[in-house]
């Protein structure tokens, strides 16, 4: 098996020889970028939301061959310099989260949702956070969070 060189987080990367593994059991298990969380491994949970190319996907049902010569990020490049990003700080500033499991994919889904339309309405929230779940139910705290950090101007 030929590896696979991908760019993740502004580096470039050689991954194994498996072109049809998850782009998530890859950022786990061979870059050990853990902050994309396994869940329902159907792509309806958003846990494993990354960014690609700068768009919100769902890494447990991307492929690492669909995201050759592309730019991938996950939650660990968001921060610069040690220091979060607007969004990271916004999610804090409103407790966000009760378990955090669902958080660094619903970050990844803002930054996303926030660098395609910088001041949405609540409606438009919903609907470009719909394919993210918290089972703690924090949605509330979750949209205070994405209204902050769209008031703070920067997004990733």
């Amino acid at each position: 098996m030929k590896a696979v060189r991908i760019n993740v987080n502004g580096r470039d990367c050689e991954v194994g020889g498996d072109s049809t593994a998850s782009l998530l059991s890859v950022l786990r298990d061979e870059l050990h970028l853990t902050g994309a969380k396994p869940g329902c491994g159907e792509g309806q949970c958003g846990a494993c939301t990354v960014l690609v190319d700068g768009s919100a996907v769902h890494s447990c049902v991307t492929r690492v061959s669909e995201v050759v010569s592309k730019k991938i990020q996950t939650i660990e490049g968001l921060a610069v310099n040690a220091e979060i990003n607007r969004v990271q700080q916004s999610f804090l500033e409103c407790s966000a989260f009760q378990c955090g499991y669902c958080t660094p994919g619903m970050i990844m889904a803002t930054v996303a949702l926030l660098s395609r339309n910088p001041n949405p309405t609540v409606d438009e929230i919903r609907t470009g956070l719909d394919a993210n779940l918290c089972r703690c139910g924090t949605y509330p705290r979750i949209i205070k969070a994405v209204q902050r950090a769209a008031q703070g101007g920067e997004h990733g």
